[in-house]
């Protein structure tokens, strides 16, 4: 497995790219001093640790006998069905599949899914689901956007790629990409093994393109996060990115003729944050009026409500995790409206989809692939780039404490059933 660069790290030989790492350690240096500076001023983690709780890492519910056999026959298929019980449940079948790093048979948590990876038979539980086969289908389905080269020059830059610079901005574009193939495809949707592709996956995909006439594409981000410090060739924080998001999606429901042939966004954004300055940490505040009302607004005062995505960034240590966090950053991905995590170890961001034991899964942007262009009505576009079978993994406790954490809720029930959950944990922790 190839490591994650570093921020600041020493680009491969690509002259476009050398004075952007240079960049990309200012920043880092900047953000990181920031940070200590102010967390030291308003003291340790723990005076904020009861908000966060009832606030956000807290406010979502979690919401073949054998018969018949005889004589050598039956000796035999037995002995084959042993022979594959332990090839599938054990890291032979992850390697066989492609995948980084051999699994335990702990259970595995995946956007909101609980998949048993033991080679005992899975429970009957309704809410978990068996096999590392249907955990890997459900992976490989999610949307993979990486480093890309070839591409249009973004602005005046001269930029043609994002390699060593743009991971932030492609792991924030895989969490709203889940977020469209939840709203459009449902959770249990799965990428189809052959073409024709399915025609709203095709067009999500077409979405992120890299070209300003994408609506989401890293272009348009880009110059959407300009007052939040985005620029080509340098390195963002997560939450610099979630007000990109913000102003970008902002201006595609207000112009959306502006934008990709009137493609709007589908659902309200709440960018929840209680700091103006969200780099330097503090405590969010969830206000589920406010939420509410960006629903409201988003449908013109229409009786219906509007989906929602919550974007939540975090600042959870100094210059590492606080532990005591690990376990509530875990207990996210049991919440039904999970969309993960954007993070990594710091200055390589990662998208992070799921969690077995102390360890985080993760879809990994570094990957350099070429530009594809997708049209949004191409049903047998080769998609295969924008998606990957590979599980890679890394410690919790090895994180940046500085991501932010993404929740799509649906409708109303799911929004507003957060309110007594965390009406019950303000009592818990007070």
């Amino acid at each position: 497995m190839t490591s994650l660069p570093e921020r600041g790290a020493t680009p491969p030989s690509n002259p476009t790219s050398s004075s952007s790492c240079e960049g990309d350690a200012a920043v880092a240096s900047s953000s990181a001093s920031s940070a200590s500076e102010e967390q030291k001023k308003d003291g340790s983690p723990k005076q904020c640790k009861a908000s966060i709780l009832s606030s956000v890492l807290t406010i979502f519910e979690p919401d073949q006998d054998q018969s018949g056999r005889s004589g050598g026959h039956a000796s035999g298929s037995y002995a084959w069905s042993r022979v594959l019980r332990r090839f599938v449940g054990g890291g032979s079948m992850w390697r066989f599949l492609g995948c980084g790093k051999a699994l335990t048979a702990a259970d595995v948590w995946f956007l909101g899914k609980c998949y048993k990876l033991s080679s005992e038979e899975s429970s009957s539980d309704s809410d978990s689901e068996g096999g590392h086969a249907a955990f890997l289908e459900d992976f490989s389905s999610r949307v993979w956007i990486t480093y890309r080269k070839g591409f249009d020059a973004i602005s005046d830059s001269k930029l043609t790629s994002d390699v060593n610079w743009g991971c932030m901005v492609r792991s924030s574009q895989m969490l709203v990409a889940q977020a469209l193939i939840f709203h459009h495809l449902g959770r249990s949707w799965r990428k189809p093994a052959q073409s024709p592709s399915d025609p709203e996956h095709t067009r999500i995909l077409h979405l992120f393109g890299d070209s300003e006439v994408c609506a989401f594409s890293i272009h348009n981000l880009l110059q959407a996060g300009k007052s939040y410090g985005l620029a080509a060739g340098s390195w963002v924080g997560p939450y610099a990115m979630c007000r990109a998001w913000q102003t970008l999606i902002r201006t595609n429901r207000e112009q959306p003729e502006v934008i990709n042939r009137n493609e709007s966004f589908p659902m309200a954004l709440y960018v929840v944050s209680g700091d103006e300055d969200g780099e330097r940490g503090g405590a969010p505040v969830v206000c589920i009026d406010v939420a509410a009302q960006l629903c409201y607004d988003f449908n013109k005062d229409q009786s219906a409500w509007s989906p929602i995505l919550l974007l939540v960034p975090l600042v959870l240590g100094l210059d590492k995790i606080n532990p005591r966090y690990i376990p509530l950053l875990k207990e996210t991905f049991t919440f039904p409206q999970s969309l993960g995590i954007l993070g990594g170890k710091p200055g390589a961001s990662t998208y992070i989809a799921g969690v077995q034991d102390d360890r985080a899964l993760y879809l990994d942007p570094h990957e350099v692939q070429m530009a594809v262009n997708i049209a949004s009505d191409n049903l047998e576009a080769d998609t295969s780039s924008y998606h990957c079978s590979t599980v890679r993994d890394m410690p919790l406790d090895l994180i940046d404490p500085s991501l932010a954490i993404g929740f799509y809720c649906r409708d109303k029930g799911e929004l507003l059933s957060l309110r007594f959950m965390s009406r019950v944990i303000q009592i818990l922790v007070s």
